[in-house]
C-alpha cells in the first residue's frame, strides 16, 4: 500500500510517497518559494541522487501539479500512475474547534476548513487548494486531514482564553488555538523516547522554527500553552508575520495612513516580520548571507528574532515549573546553528548551558542531537520533525478504523527500537564525511 501526504504551507509543498507494507518511504520532496518568486523542487527518491529544478509556481496548485508529474515521470518517478497510492494525508492548517483529532475528508470537512480559512489566510486556502487538487488526480481513494490544531486541544483555560468579553469565545469561538501540532506531537513523543520517559509524564519546551514559528510548553505529554494565538499571527517574529504586537498599534498605523482593516492585516501576515524589518528579506539563509556580510537590518533582524523566542522560553519555564528538555525543530531549528546560538546565549541562569562547539556541529535531519553541556540541567535535543510520518500513519489508521487520539493511540516512533530507513541511511553517508557526529547523537536513555 502505497500513501501520499501533502503538507501545504504558506510559502512550501512538502510531501512524502510511503510504502506502508515495507515502512519505507519512496521519495520525499518540496517546492519551496510558492507564491514568491524563483520557486524550485528538491525531489529525493530512494536510492537515487537528489534532484533539484527551478520551476515557477505562483499559487499552490501549480506546485501540487508539479508535484505529481515528477513522482510519475520517467526520469525521476517512483510510482508508474497515480492509481498506485491507496489514500492522501493531508495537513490542514486551522480546524477551529470542532476537530480535536485527525479525520477522513467529506464535505462537512471541507465546509468546516473553509468556515475558518480567514483565521489562517496564508495556510487554509493553500491547504484546500492541495485537497481540491489531490482529490481531482485521486478521486476514488480516501482523502484524510491532519489538523494543526487538534493537538492543543488538552490546553486549559487559562491558556486558550484572551481576556476579552467573554460572549465573543460563547458566540464566535474567539480562543487560542495553536498550530505546528503535528510538527509538536512528533517531536514530542522523540524527547520522551530519548529521555527515556514515559511520555505523559514528561515536561518540554518545543520551538519549531520555520518561516512559520511557535513555541509549545507540553505538560505531562499533552499541550499546555503555545505560542500562536487565534491565528498564527500571534506570538515569535517570523518570516512575514509579525507575530506579538500592541493591538492598538494597527489601529494608530490605520488613523496616520488610511489603510484599511484588509490592508493592515495582509501588511502583518505577508510584509511584516523579517521582511519587514529587513525590508527585502524573508528566508534565514539570505539574512544569514546579508548579517556576514555587514548588512546592520539583518544582523538587527536575528537579534529580534531570537529575543522573543528567549522570551518564550522563559515564560513557559514558569508556567511548567520543571522542564524535561528544550527542543529545537522544523528548518531553522534544525540547521541554523547561528539563530540557535543567539537564542542560547546567556540562558545559563534558568539551568540551560549549550555547548557551542556542539551546536555548530548540529545541522542534520538525518538524527537527533544533544547540543547541551553535561553540566546543564535541562538538556538541549535538536529533533529533526517527521510531520509526514504523523500525516501517513494518521491516514492508514484512519482508513483501517484504529485510529484515535493521540492520549490513546501509539505510533511507531515512539518505540525506543525505531528507526527511520532513509535517515538512517542518510546519516551513515554523513558519518562517512564527518565520522565527529558521532560525539553529538541522542540516544534514548
Amino acid at each position: 500500500m502505497v500513501i501520499l501526504t501533502l503538507n501545504c504551507g504558506s510559502s512550501s509543498a512538502k510531501y512524502q510517497v510511503y510504502n506502508w507494507e515495507t515502512r519505507d518511504v519512496l521519495a520525499v520532496g518540496i517546492v519551496e518559494k510558492v507564491t514568491l518568486g524563483g520557486s524550485f523542487i528538491t525531489h529525493k527518491a530512494k536510492g537515487r541522487e537528489e534532484y533539484t529544478a527551478q520551476h515557477d509556481c505562483p499559487t499552490h496548485t501549480d506546485a501540487v501539479d508539479l508535484i505529481i508529474k515528477t513522482l510519475t515521470s520517467k526520469d525521476q518517478g517512483v510510482i508508474s500512475d497515480m492509481s498506485v497510492i491507496k489514500t492522501v494525508g493531508h495537513r490542514v492548517l486551522h480546524g477551529g474547534m470542532k476537530f480535536t483529532k485527525s479525520v477522513i475528508v467529506d464535505d462537512a470537512a471541507m465546509a468546516a476548513f473553509n468556515e475558518v480559512k480567514d483565521l489562517g489566510p496564508l495556510h487554509n486556502p493553500a491547504n484546500i487548494m492541495g485537497i481540491e487538487a489531490a482529490k481531482k488526480v485521486l478521486p476514488d481513494v480516501p482523502h484524510c486531514a491532519i489538523m494543526d490544531t487538534a493537538w492543543h486541544q488538552t490546553m486549559p483555560p487559562e491558556s486558550y482564553l484572551y481576556a476579552v468579553p467573554y460572549e465573543w469565545y460563547e458566540k464566535y469561538q474567539v480562543r487560542r488555538y495553536g498550530f505546528h501540532g503535528t510538527s509538536f506531537l512528533y517531536t514530542a513523543k522523540r524527547a520522551a523516547v530519548l529521555l527515556g520517559q514515559d511520555p505523559f509524564k514528561t515536561n518540554l519546551i518545543i520551538c519549531h522554527l520555520g518561516n512559520g514559528a511557535s513555541v509549545n510548553a507540553v505538560k505531562d505529554g499533552c499541550s499546555f500553552d503555545t505560542s500562536m494565538g487565534i491565528t498564527p499571527l500571534e506570538g515569535l517574529v517570523m518570516g512575514t508575520r509579525s507575530g506579538d504586537l500592541d493591538p492598538a498599534l494597527p489601529f494608530y498605523v490605520m488613523r496616520k495612513t488610511g489603510m484599511s482593516d484588509t490592508e493592515i492585516e495582509s501588511t502583518l501576515n505577508k510584509k511584516s516580520g523579517l521582511l519587514g524589518l529587513t525590508g527585502k528579506l524573508a528566508d534565514r539563509r539570505d539574512i544569514q548571507a546579508a548579517a556576514v556580510s555587514g548588512d546592520k537590518q539583518a544582523l538587527l533582524a536575528q537579534y529580534i528574532e531570537a529575543h522573543r523566542v528567549k522570551k518564550y522560553i522563559g515564560a513557559y519555564q514558569a508556567v511548567l515549573g520543571r522542564v524535561d528538555a528544550l527542543v529545537f525543530t522544523a528548518g531553522v531549528g534544525e540547521f541554523a546553528w547561528f539563530m540557535r546560538n543567539k537564542i542560547l546565549e546567556g540562558l545559563e541562569g534558568i539551568g540551560i548551558v549549550y555547548d557551542p562547539k556542539k551546536n555548530e556541529m548540529s545541522h542534520t535531519r538525518n538524527t537527533e542531537t544533544i547540543i547541551s553541556k553535561p553540566e546543564s540541567k535541562i538538556p538541549i535535543y535538536i529533533i529533526p520533525t517527521d510531520e509526514e510520518l504523523v500525516m501517513t500513519e494518521d491516514a492508514f489508521a484512519l482508513m483501517q478504523g484504529t485510529y484515535n487520539i493521540h492520549t490513546s493511540f501509539t505510533y511507531s516512533f515512539q518505540s525506543k527500537d525505531y528507526v527511520n530507513k532513509g535517515r538512517a541511511e542518510g546519516l551513515r553517508n554523513e558519518l562517512a564525511k564527518n565520522p565527529s557526529l558521532t560525539e553529538i547523537i541522542a540516544s534514548p536513555k
